[in-house]
């Protein structure tokens, strides 16, 4: 009974006894259960799960209801279970996730309202009480209605993008029947995310591509970094342009044919964009989105983790339910085929991605989310690639062995040249075949050195034959 009690909880804390004394020991707890997506406290069980059982289970239950009622507010739902095992007697409080969030601690002058990070209950921060507060009055940020007037800003790129890609017109109605205005003129947070002026500080989207495969120094180790701001659909056009400029489509020699093979499957890519600006909490302040670009993945991450739900890498993609954080905006991007209704962005990035020649199960993109915050990774599927194809085939050609591309490049480095300039000399495209195969090569050798020895991720850096 209790293995399957253990097995089957959303979440889990364990109590040796119950405290009455200090009850908000185990309330904060019942409180976070409860703001989040429910758990079960088990009294008379020890944090290793070792069973110790309770003297007084049937006061010690009395008790709990008791403490809830007068401390908890508003009341959640939750059911007490009397278990025996091995001869003991146990107590398993089970407490539903609630609709009318908040549920505060309120005792002793304090109210305090927590939510679980990890194995934690811990008080809730400002941003996650308004979203609880927002959620508990089924309210969405992006449909609360501001003091801005529609008459006062533009919206040209949402009027075209919608004409563009839906063929029709974006009637002035659409604004009020689409939740972007009320009937009044004011515009929704959802309406303010989609004007051509920048008014709200959160709409934002920083891009870096770092040189390796680790973060480094943005003027060091960056070989692009970009910041965008503004209109949501202007972010999704400007990251995925991003990604694209600073992405290559390598292709592979067939016998009659040729085979494309991009880092990153495109529609993977504009999925995780639409999900990370659709899904993300923007009452967070100074918050953005970030795109963080390595020789062998892409990560996409958001402010905000999972909305009413467990974290992501403890579900099963396949099955896990879309309940959307900022609905207004995630219709009017179904409504412009940007995404589909029933909640399959992350399936899709994955099946898309599987689709890529050269795909492997290693390949397969990975999700991760915390209490604040989502992250997507999209492994680069030439990322790994030692020379053995594409580059490889430009190695051989017009003949040449590699001695002779290694004298040949020598030749070039009479003077300064980056490592771009270098390949692009060799016709290599693979930094990472490049780097092992001539550049650490001739570095160790002491043939070539760098121009800037005590930076060498510099993106300034370049390098010179050693006379």
């Amino acid at each position: 009974m209790l293995t399957k009690l253990i097995a089957e909880a959303t979440d889990l804390d364990f109590k040796l006894a119950l405290e009455t004394k200090k009850p908000k020991s185990w309330l904060k707890s019942v409180s976070a259960f409860a703001n989040g997506i429910g758990g079960v406290l088990l009294f008379g069980v020890a944090d290793d799960r070792s069973v110790v059982g309770l003297e007084h289970a049937q006061r010690d239950a009395e008790a709990i209801s008791r403490l809830i009622k007068e401390r908890i507010t508003p009341l959640p739902q939750f059911v007490l279970h009397p278990m025996q095992e091995k001869g003991k007697s146990l107590l398993a409080l089970e407490v539903a996730s609630g609709r009318s969030t908040p549920y505060y601690y309120k005792a002793d002058g304090v109210m305090e309202a927590y939510i679980r990070v990890g194995n934690e209950s811990i008080p809730a921060p400002d941003y996650v009480l308004n979203e609880l507060i927002l959620k508990g009055t089924n309210r969405s940020f992006d449909a609360l209605v501001t003091d801005e007037r529609r008459e006062d800003y533009s919206f040209t790129l949402l009027e075209a993008t919608y004409r563009e890609r839906t063929g029709l017109r974006f009637e002035p109605s659409d604004y009020v029947s689409f939740g972007l205005a009320d009937k009044h003129g004011f515009l929704t947070n959802a309406g303010r995310l989609l004007a051509d002026q920048h008014i709200v500080y959160n709409s934002r989207i920083f891009c870096t591509r770092w040189n390796g495969l680790e973060k480094g120094s943005i003027f060091d180790d960056a070989l692009d970094d970009k910041e965008f701001e503004g209109n949501l659909i202007y972010l999704l056009q400007s990251g995925s342009d991003f990604i694209r400029n600073n992405s290559k489509v390598r292709f592979a020699k067939k016998a009659q044919y040729r085979v494309d093979k991009p880092d990153y499957a495109d529609r993977a890519v504009t999925e995780a964009l639409v999900n990370a600006l659709i899904h993300r909490d923007y009452i967070v302040r100074g918050s953005e989105i970030h795109i963080d670009m390595y020789d062998d993945r892409l990560e996409i991450q958001s402010p905000g983790g999972m909305f009413g739900g467990k974290p992501i890498q403890d579900c099963n993609i396949n099955t896990v339910g879309s309940v959307r954080r900022n609905p207004v905006i995630a219709d009017l991007f179904h409504r412009m085929k940007y995404m589909e209704r029933r909640g399959s962005g992350l399936r899709k990035i994955v099946s898309e991605t599987e689709k890529l020649p050269g795909y492997t199960e290693a390949l397969r993109p990975e999700f991760h989310s915390t209490a604040t915050d989502f992250r997507v990774v999209l492994k680069n599927v030439n990322g790994n690639m030692d020379g053995s194809d594409h580059d490889a085939t430009h190695d051989n050609m017009h003949g040449a062995t590699h001695d002779e591309r290694v004298s040949a490049l020598l030749g070039f480095c009479a003077e300064e040249r980056t490592r771009e300039e270098m390949m692009s000399y060799l016709g290599l495209e693979n930094r990472e075949h490049f780097r092992k195969s001539y550049l650490k090569p001739l570095l160790e050798s002491g043939r070539i050195r760098m121009t800037i020895p005590d930076r060498p991720k510099s993106k300034n850096q370049k390098y010179i034959r050693v006379e």
